[in-house]
């Protein structure tokens, strides 16, 4: 996932009247729901996939669909490509940070016993960490809000991690952070050189960049071992489709709508619905003081949101 840029394509007006509002009313509301479940599904989804074939290799399974997808989508609408040398480099740093980067750390962290509920947790964090080098790289101001904002949600993290010592896990929780880096670093990078890219064609090169650059890494360390499952093809098609088209295009949209502000604020929510999507699909559970540190993190994010 990434966060998309600032133009695209106009939006189509909905229909006057009534049925027009109604409309426009159920599409606000709707829109945001659809949107935290599907990127916090997507944390499940990678868990059930990884017992199936080795991280690098979902990953370039994933991105090679969602890459064939988007690209299709940009030939047969006619959608505008780069026109110079250097913004084709910056979608494809962007595909290495965002894409290879956050999600190979990701899946690794799962593979490696991180549940999804705690992926979450840690990726939640986004919205605090993403300003916070916004205030390092661009000189964007850092408010008072988003500060306390931030060491409350790091506070929750080390609720969660006292209650899970590290033990011989650190090497998941050091992924996960990475990953959150990766997510971090792409989205200031996109926002400083990316702005005004196509959704159809820009994030279709940026996963067909990631996908061959994860592709180029499973090869000789994974050797592309896949066992061809149900449960992996289900998750596969999931990840491809739901999470890296489906979702990326709905926060696409609700900021085309003027929703920028809402849609950072969605993300006090992804730690508890990936939490209960993992306890309803792989049956984790979280003991009191996990819990707690679950709803300080999302109260902090949330406040830090809040406008």
């Amino acid at each position: 996932m990434s966060t998309p840029p600032s133009s695209c394509l106009p939006a189509r007006p909905l229909q006057s009247g009534l049925p027009g509002r109604l409309l426009a009313a159920a599409a606000a509301s709707g829109l945001p729901l659809v949107f935290i479940l599907l990127w916090s599904s997507g944390y499940v989804a990678g868990k059930l996939a990884l017992p199936h074939t080795g991280p690098l290799t979902l990953l370039t399974l994933r991105f090679g669909l969602a890459a064939a997808v988007l690209l299709a989508a940009a030939l047969a609408t006619g959608a505008p490509w780069p026109r110079r040398r250097a913004d084709w480099g910056h979608l494809a740093v962007v595909g290495l940070l965002m894409q290879v980067l956050h999600f190979s750390c990701i899946y690794c962290a799962l593979r490696w016993g991180l549940s999804a509920g705690v992926a979450g947790l840690l990726i939640g964090l986004m919205p605090l960490a993403t300003a916070l080098g916004a205030h390092l790289w661009l000189a964007e101001r850092l408010g008072l809000r988003q500060g306390l904002g931030l060491l409350g949600g790091l506070a929750g993290v080390a609720l969660v991690v006292a209650d899970q010592p590290l033990g011989g896990a650190w090497p998941a929780y050091a992924a996960a952070g990475l990953g959150l880096l990766g997510l971090v670093a792409g989205t200031l990078y996109q926002k400083r050189f990316c702005a005004h890219m196509d959704l159809r064609s820009g994030a279709g090169l940026q996963m067909a960049v990631s996908a061959l650059a994860v592709a180029l890494a499973a090869g000789p360390g994974e050797h592309f071992a896949v066992d061809w499952t149900p449960a992996l093809v289900g998750a596969w098609l999931w990840l491809g489709l739901a999470n890296s088209i489906g979702a990326f295009s709905l926060m696409f949209v609700m900021i085309r709508r003027g929703q920028a502000g809402r849609v950072a604020s969605l993300f006090f929510l992804v730690p508890g619905v990936s939490a209960l999507l993992g306890f309803l699909v792989l049956g984790e559970r979280l003991e009191p003081l996990a819990l707690a540190g679950f709803g300080l993190s999302a109260l902090a994010v949330a406040a830090s949101c809040r406008r």
